[in-house]
């Protein structure tokens, strides 16, 4: 009888055992892919402007009060698959004026590493916000809503990275010139 209750404590053990192991595996996985999914998005591309977002800007704006240009996601590193389109990084613009200014952009390709994918086919890759016009910024203030500028790889498009530069003007003149704000990497699939 003795032999009896040890076998069984013993498989209750296991039993316990297992399950425990099961659990914390699941844990492990779910920890994991969270931790992803909130310290590496913000490497990534963008696919819209939430409050999170406009958080970051406002934070990176604030630890400089003389920026004059924030680009998110911070490392200016972006990778995108062929046949990938809607995602990008933000941008946003401060007026260290003292009265309010109208502001305008153009952003364009500027190096290619790859010689199957020209400058001007890299520009027109960009699909959203490549340039504005009439941008009102109050002194001192900064963008009211951040743009994302979104691309749209081709499923043509080679493996290649991609070098983006930006300029701004304000009614005096250039504001902000050529300032790299993204480095594309395309993918294969």
């Amino acid at each position: 009888m003795f032999n009896i209750k040890n076998k069984k404590a013993a498989m209750e053990l296991t039993m316990g055992t297992m399950v425990t192991i099961v659990l914390l595996v699941m844990v492990l996985i779910l920890g994991g892919y969270f931790v992803q999914k909130i310290f590496f998005s913000a490497g990534s591309s963008l696919d819209a402007i939430d409050e999170s977002v406009k958080g970051e800007i406002n934070k990176l704006f604030s630890e400089d009060t003389n920026k004059r240009l924030v680009i998110f996601p911070a490392s200016r590193r972006i990778e995108l698959k062929k046949g990938q389109s809607e995602s990008g990084f933000a941008i946003s613009i401060r007026n260290v004026g003292n009265a309010e200014d109208t502001f305008s952009y153009t952003i364009e390709a500027v190096e290619t590493s790859c010689q199957e994918l020209s400058v001007t086919a890299a520009t027109d890759m960009i699909s959203l916000n490549r340039q504005r016009q009439e941008i009102r910024i109050p002194a001192g203030s900064i963008m009211a809503e951040p743009y994302l500028i979104t691309f749209n790889i081709p499923e043509t498009a080679p493996p290649c990275q991609v070098t983006y530069s930006i300029n701004i003007e304000n009614s005096a003149g250039i504001y902000i010139s050529s300032v790299d704000v993204a480095y594309l990497t395309i993918l294969s699939d």
